[in-house]
């Protein structure tokens, strides 16, 4: 267990009182340990040797409250509780800058495990892995028929022209990121803004779902989604398409993408997913096409933008040096899926 001294962004000393009045069953002195870092929102385990509980904040140094916005993540958790979306239980919010520096909020621990590589879900073997990706589809599916008005979240998002804001919203990062020429990006860009499917019924909107943002428990199942820094309403097949291209990604870049674990042997296909998804939804497909594109062009953004950042030696740690490669093959693929699901 890091000292106060050494640990980021938490001191339990400054915590400790405003956590004994504010969290029922809460008492004694309190340890930490930093669990998940890095630029996004920073998560700890706190104890006070008789119970545990999780507290997130913003990233060190962070200035764009917008970007990670504790009140959204705990706002959307907590209208979630009731439903059939498994998510942790909420247990205050501090807006108090002078606690611990930025704001931040309380949660509980859930056991699970967030599976990212495909070497862990080879260890179970086929048949669990396929069950396990069966129920993450589900309860997408299950996340996106909530009624937003119907557990308090009208007014979290905009999602009136939504999937418009966002050909242009990723448009910008890319134009941020160039290092090259990219024919297909301009071409992929002009198609999409050309072709925007109309308003959807509003849905809640993860943001950036994928099996390493839910904890899975021990009997193969979702415990909780976590990770709702991303969330709001809007069109919710956007989840849907990123949760494929994470897919394609993984076999593009292998190990040294975002997340493989797809590649384990009896995790769904890209078709079974869609399929799945379809059985058990309300939503609209037939423009699916149009999402995969969408999502395929947000992820070229981010790589590009990563891989801009390596070559002026703004990145840490090896496997930086051939992501570039997957910028050209990701835009070809959401041009050829505009031709898909018609």
């Amino acid at each position: 267990m890091p000292t106060t001294q050494q640990l980021p962004g938490l001191d339990p000393a400054r915590l400790a009182p405003w956590f004994r009045r504010t969290v029922a069953g809460a008492g004694g002195d309190l340890t930490a340990r930093l669990i998940a870092g890095g630029r996004s929102n920073l998560t700890y385990e706190v104890t006070d040797g008789l119970r545990t509980w999780i507290v997130r904040r913003p990233p060190l140094g962070h200035v764009l409250a917008t970007a990670h916005d504790m009140s959204r993540e705990y706002r959307v958790m907590t209208a979630l509780r009731n439903t059939g979306v498994p998510v942790p239980a909420t247990y205050a919010l501090c807006t108090d800058e002078q606690v611990l520096g930025a704001p931040f909020y309380v949660m509980e621990r859930v056991a699970g495990t967030p599976y990212r590589h495909a070497a862990e879900l080879e260890r179970l073997g086929r048949e669990r892995t396929r069950v396990i990706s069966t129920r993450l589809v589900d309860t997408l599916s299950t996340l996106h028929e909530v009624d937003p008005d119907a557990v308090d979240l009208a007014g979290f998002g905009r999602p009136e022209g939504f999937a418009g804001r966002q050909v242009g919203r990723w448009k910008k990062q890319l134009d941020a990121s160039y290092t090259r020429h990219l024919p297909a990006a301009a071409e992929l860009h002009a198609r999409l803004r050309a072709d925007v499917p109309p308003d959807s019924a509003p849905g809640i909107v993860h943001g950036d779902y994928r099996l390493d943002n839910v904890l899975t428990d021990d009997r193969d199942r979702p415990a909780a989604v976590v990770d709702w820094e991303m969330a709001t309403l809007g069109d919710p097949l956007t989840d849907l398409a990123l949760m494929v291209l994470y897919q394609r990604l993984g076999t593009l870049l292998g190990p040294n993408a975002v997340t493989d674990a797809s590649s384990a042997p009896g995790f769904l296909t890209e078709g079974e997913i869609v399929e799945r998804y379809a059985a058990n939804s309300t939503r609209d497909l037939s423009r699916f096409g149009f999402y995969l594109g969408l999502a395929s062009f947000k992820l070229a953004a981010i790589v590009e933008g990563i891989h801009c950042r390596h070559l002026h030696g703004q990145t840490v740690g090896p496997g930086f040096e051939s992501i570039g490669e997957a910028v050209t093959p990701l835009l070809e693929a959401g041009l050829t899926s505009l031709k898909e699901y018609r």
